[in-house]
C-alpha cells in the first residue's frame, strides 16, 4: 500500500499544445509502480485552461475547487465542485476557469498505459 501527502508530489506545467495557465500533479502514477489507474490533479490559472482535445482512453474527474466549465462539442457546461463525470474514449473537451481571480482544482483518473 502507497499513502503519501498530496503536499510531496511535485506540481508541474501542463505541456500539451494549447494549454493555459494549467499545472499537474501526478499523485498516483508509473514511479509509484501503480498497476492500472494514474490519479491526477490539475490546477488552473485564472482564466486557465486544459487543450480542447480527445484520446482513446477514457478518464473519470471530479471537480475540487473552483468556478469551472466543460467545454463539449454541444457547447460549455457548467460543473461545481463535487460534480463527477466520464470522458469516454475520442470525446472532444476541454476544462476551462470562469474565474478571474481564483484557481480552479479537479482530480482526473486515467489509464496507466497513459501516464507517461
Amino acid at each position: 500500500m502507497i499513502i503519501k501527502s498530496q503536499e510531496q508530489v511535485k506540481q508541474i506545467p501542463v505541456e500539451m499544445e494549447g494549454a493555459v495557465g494549467a499545472k499537474v500533479q501526478v499523485l498516483l502514477g508509473p514511479a509509484d509502480n501503480a498497476p492500472t489507474m494514474a490519479m491526477r490533479i490539475f490546477e488552473l490559472d485564472p482564466n486557465g485552461h486544459t487543450p480542447y482535445h480527445k484520446h482513446a482512453f477514457e478518464h473519470e474527474v471530479m471537480i475540487l475547487d473552483g468556478d469551472l466549465a466543460v467545454v463539449t462539442p454541444e457547447g460549455d457546461v457548467p460543473v461545481k465542485p463535487g460534480d463527477v463525470m466520464l470522458v469516454v474514449p475520442d470525446e472532444m473537451h476541454q476544462f476551462k476557469n470562469c474565474s478571474d481571480t481564483h484557481t480552479a482544482r479537479f482530480m482526473c483518473l486515467v489509464p496507466i498505459a497513459y501516464q507517461a
